[in-house]
């Protein structure tokens, strides 16, 4: 739910009873699990442009079929048939399982298409409970491509071998039959027959009955003989294959049949040994009958709730955000669709982790890749905070800012969704022992005017005047083409545009990066930012960091070392040693003066973004000379640090830790 609900005790009352009745009678139901995933058929000749008319089908096409997976087990469309972009699709989803896990199973196909085969335009995912495939040509019913076949590892044993596979040719051979000769229209069979094992067969040892079980099934609108030819080619390739094994199956385009020494079929509408069947019936009827009742009481229930909460939450809105609440709605995602995306937060698609929670990457089933920051319960921020976030970056746009797509506020989630920016950040690329290559000067030039074009933006150039407070490499994301990108906006304060500075008794932000006046008074303004960008500058240079140990003896950070470096006349000595030779000196020459004329002591000293783009963007310019930065060591914040945050012993860099403390006023 969007909202806690309050004052609905008769309906929440009803709500626990109704889930009683349901508890019950899970003994008899089956339970709804998450598909099981098989195989997936991707051929590798079948790309297609992602700007296409065939595209745009297929969303069309996905679309449609997961949203007919809700009331039917099987179906075929096709999108703009007789053309070159045709996109043909169906489904099938086996016939002993629910409406609800045939849809479950059809949506995550959709989804496992979209990640696994992007940009086909031919694609067939099988599952244990479903099967969904598209193509812009026709498979013919009698090929065994496109196909796979599965076994198990386990053999039956040779003393058992000669009587199981005289069962099992039987069996298949009866589901083959079954199937294909079918009144319904599902075309689906399952079987099951005894072998005998334990070392008897008539031999006149001591013997025990085994049981295979078996399930065939064809695509509904095939003719009889159409299955039957489709089936006997799916057997042919289990006989090649398996031989022996206590379970194999065979997944074509067109059917699929299966065998195991165990149930893995649910019993209703199954062929099984003859019994009771007409008690059996009305105890299914029963089952059936209120299991269907109870579903359509809790969907009405919850239907009024959360039409409810949706109320309050758009009341919330309103309240809160005035006109603005319409722009926040319209950027809202689904958390069914969220979860699709990133295949219900898998760590196989986690990307990150930090101290506001975890980023997983995602795609949507329009193709689109997506980064979702799943914010944790421990962050602290309440709905409106978050929802204060969110109005500040859906603001936000330009080249140079990771740009937000949407977000999600249900059931206790609060989620931001952004574009995905496919490189790693800065920080990887400047001081990861293991970094894949040399960022060139070219490269890092571009990058150090990118930052400040962005940080430009948010101080002058937007609607609204945005100090970023955690401006760090690793906040810095880099595309393809090595063009950065600011990201994570979570501490971000708002000030009015006629605004000097603010302050805060509450400090956000990374040692290191931090200017000292709101590192040691709480006062943050445009120069903060300025300073922070300052360090990004020389470390960019030099690849080092802005770090050293805050109780040792020396002195000498990034910027003290950086600076005796320019007052000694010797500038390029900071540079990394494997650009040196290949560099414009004059560049790295005017970038290391911006970066000590950035982190200058005074805020008034430093420049203004304004100034720094156009010294950047300029050649012949002449720049200040910068004052002597002031360690951070004599500053009094390395004392802050020990005293606040490093009571154990350990010895801490000024930029190694994210922190929020809290000082007097």
């Amino acid at each position: 739910m969007l909202l806690h609900l309050h004052n609905h005790h008769h309906l929440v009352t009803i709500l626990f009873s109704l889930f009683g009745i349901t508890s019950l009678l899970s003994t008899f139901a089956e339970s709804e699990q998450q598909p099981i995933y098989n195989y997936n058929y991707c051929p590798q000749n079948t790309t297609f442009d992602s700007t296409t008319t065939f595209q745009t089908n297929l969303r069309v096409l996905l679309s449609s079929l997961i949203a007919t997976s809700q009331t039917y087990a099987s179906y075929y469309s096709s999108i703009n048939p007789g053309t070159k972009d045709v996109a043909n699709g169906q489904f099938l989803c086996r016939a002993d399982v629910s409406s609800a896990v045939c849809d479950n199973c059809i949506t995550a196909a959709a989804g496992e298409l979209s990640r696994r085969c992007p940009n086909k335009s031919q694609s067939i995912v099988w599952y244990d409970e479903c099967m969904l495939g598209y193509t812009n040509r026709y498979y013919p019913y009698t090929e065994t491509d496109p196909g796979t076949t599965l076994w198990g590892e386990k053999n039956v044993s040779a003393s058992d071998l000669s009587s199981f596979n005289r069962t099992l040719f039987g069996l298949l051979g009866g589901l083959r039959d079954q199937a294909s000769s079918s009144p319904s229209p599902t075309k689906f069979a399952t079987r099951e027959a005894d072998f005998v094992g334990g070392g008897g067969g008539g031999d006149g040892g001591s013997s025990s009955s085994r049981r295979v079980y078996g399930l065939a099934q064809c695509l509904p609108d095939m003719t009889g003989d159409q299955c039957g030819q489709c089936l006997q080619n799916a057997i042919g390739k289990l006989v090649g294959c398996c031989g022996g094994k206590q379970g194999a199956r065979v997944l074509l385009a067109w059917c699929n049949i299966r065998y195991e020494l165990f149930q893995f079929y649910n019993s209703i509408g199954s062929s099984s040994s003859p019994g009771n069947k007409k008690s059996a019936s009305r105890k299914i009827g029963l089952i059936v009958v209120l299991v269907v009742i109870s579903i359509i009481l809790l969907c009405c229930i919850s239907y009024l709730l959360l039409r409810k909460s949706r109320k309050n939450y758009k009341t919330l809105l309103r309240e809160n955000f005035g006109d603005e609440s319409v722009l926040l709605e319209s950027l809202q995602f689904s958390l069914a669709t969220i979860e699709a995306a990133t295949r219900k937060f898998s760590s196989e698609n986690k990307i990150g982790k930090g101290g506001f929670g975890e980023v997983y990457k995602g795609i949507l089933l329009d193709g689109r890749e997506i980064a979702v920051k799943r914010l944790s319960q421990k962050s602290g921020q309440g709905v409106i905070e978050f929802m204060n976030e969110i109005k500040l970056i859906a603001k936000l746009q330009h080249r140079n800012l990771v740009i937000l797509l949407g977000f999600c506020l249900e059931e206790k989630e609060k989620i931001l969704i952004y574009e995905f920016v496919p490189n790693n950040s800065l920080d990887y690329f400047l001081f990861h022992p293991n970094k894949s290559r040399l960022l060139n000067w070219f490269e890092r030039y571009r990058i150090i005017e990118g930052i400040a074009r962005g940080v430009l933006y948010l101080h002058d150039h937007s609607r609204l005047k945005v100090i970023h407070r955690d401006l760090k490499p690793s906040n810095v994301l880099l595309d393809d083409n090595m063009n950065p990108k600011i990201s994570d906006f979570g501490i971000a304060r708002i000030v009015a545009t006629d605004e000097e500075q603010g302050s805060t008794n509450r400090i956000v932000g990374t040692f290191g990066y931090m200017s000292p006046e709101y590192a040691m008074h709480g006062q943050f303004s445009e120069k903060s930012d300025v300073f922070s960008f300052g360090v990004i500058v020389l470390e960019t240079i030099s690849a080092k960091k802005n770090a050293r140990s805050l109780i040792s003896d020396n002195d000498d950070d990034l910027l003290g070392y950086a600076w005796r470096q320019w007052r000694d006349k010797t500038p390029l000595e900071i540079l990394e040693q494997g650009v040196r030779e290949s560099c414009n000196h004059s560049e790295v020459i005017k970038c290391i003066q911006i970066g000590l004329l950035c982190v200058q002591e005074k805020p008034d000293d430093r420049p203004t973004m304004t100034k720094v783009v156009s010294y950047l963007s300029s050649p012949l310019i002449e720049l200040p000379f910068p004052e002597e930065p002031k360690s951070y060591k004599h500053s009094g914040v390395a004392q802050k640090m020990v005293a606040g945050e490093s009571t154990s012993g350990s010895v801490l860099s000024m930029n190694e830790m994210s922190v929020s403390i809290s000082i007097p006023r």
